[in-house]
């Protein structure tokens, strides 16, 4: 997997254990809901850790947090 394709996995999670629509969780974080819905879509191939930061404020857990899961672990080599 690679760590975009990670990224969008794991705010799919966290949104499904929250029972969160993507358009709340960008009126939560206060970000425009197509800065989110390129993310989800792929359209933004390289999400910054700032955007990812704004997102947890969005979820209310700390950035580490988001992290903490296996989804991280074994992401594929990634040069370019």
């Amino acid at each position: 997997m690679k760590t975009q394709e990670a990224v969008v996995c794991r705010i799919k999670k966290l949104c499904d254990e929250r029972n969160m629509k993507i358009s709340q969780l960008a009126y939560n974080a206060g970000m425009p809901p197509s800065t989110l819905k390129n993310i989800m879509n792929g359209n933004s191939k390289n999400t910054g850790i700032v955007t990812i930061k704004v997102i947890c404020d969005g979820l209310n857990i700390p950035l580490d947090e988001f992290f903490h899961s296996g989804l991280f672990h074994d992401l594929e080599q990634e040069i370019g």
